[in-house]
């Protein structure tokens, strides 16, 4: 069974990805701050399928120092690691005018400084393995932009700048590295928008409608699958057309 790190892998889209990816054969570690009811909840039916298809480990991935050992850790209790979805992230909305400093460290430090540490500390592990996926969840506000999104967009469009150069680094080992860049869904980040927002962003988009949960999940499910194998160094966009 391959292992495959899911971080943020708790609630919202994390969960969503964790459920796909267990349902699909993997072994899915997901890794948050601390359990909920949701993540039991999937556990148990997990657990109720017969497998061992989904694991918890707790982790806050703010912690930078500790992340190495994170990883010797998961390794040690899960074996060999085949693929890591960098999936955890923070919002903050508001214009970079008046926007605390200490709102814009904690931006970089979890949705950029802290999936690249993880990422070296897990790649160093699948280059002794000769194989890997590494999928990295950036947003469409990389490259469109979105007023009040700012900083968040710059930690976004740093991912794939991120990803891609890693693909041309680890790419003669035999390990990939995208990222998918989903558009507004319903997660526990998008409830500050306003009815009026959501649709405006639907009449915008080519089929007049939001992604969900699940179409960013079959993403990553298949860039994780062998049917990838030669997908690297890329974004998959998901956003139902808005950037169309």
């Amino acid at each position: 069974m391959r292992n495959v790190i899911v971080t943020g892998g708790s609630r919202g889209l994390g969960l969503g990805i964790s459920r796909k990816l267990a349902s699909s054969g993997y072994r899915v570690i997901a890794v948050a701050r601390k359990q909920n009811d949701e993540l039991t909840t999937a556990m148990m039916e997990a657990e109720t399928a017969a497998t061992e298809s989904f694991k918890f480990f707790p982790f806050d991935l703010a912690n930078i120092d500790g992340i190495p050992d994170l990883v010797k850790t998961l390794r040690k209790d899960f074996g060999p690691i085949y693929g890591l979805v960098n999936n955890a992230g923070v919002s903050f909305e508001g214009v970079l005018a008046t926007m605390p400093v200490s709102q814009i460290e904690q931006l970089v430090r979890v949705n950029t400084l802290s999936p690249m540490v993880l990422t070296k500390q897990v790649v160093r592990s699948m280059m002794a393995d000769g194989r890997g996926r590494i999928i990295n969840m950036s947003s469409v506000t990389a490259f469109t932009g979105y007023s009040g999104l700012s900083a968040y967009g710059a930690t976004k469009a740093s991912i794939i700048g991120f990803s891609r150069s890693l693909a041309r680094e680890v790419g003669r080992i035999g390990i990939t590295v995208n990222s998918v860049a989903p558009g507004f869904i319903e997660t526990d980040m998008t409830q500050a928008l306003t009815e009026e927002q959501r649709q405006q962003i639907q009449r915008r988009s080519a089929l007049k409608r939001l992604a969900d949960v699940d179409d960013i999940a079959n993403a990553v499910e298949f860039l994780l699958s062998d049917k990838a194998k030669n997908i690297t160094g890329t974004v998959l966009t998901v956003d139902a057309g808005n950037t169309a």
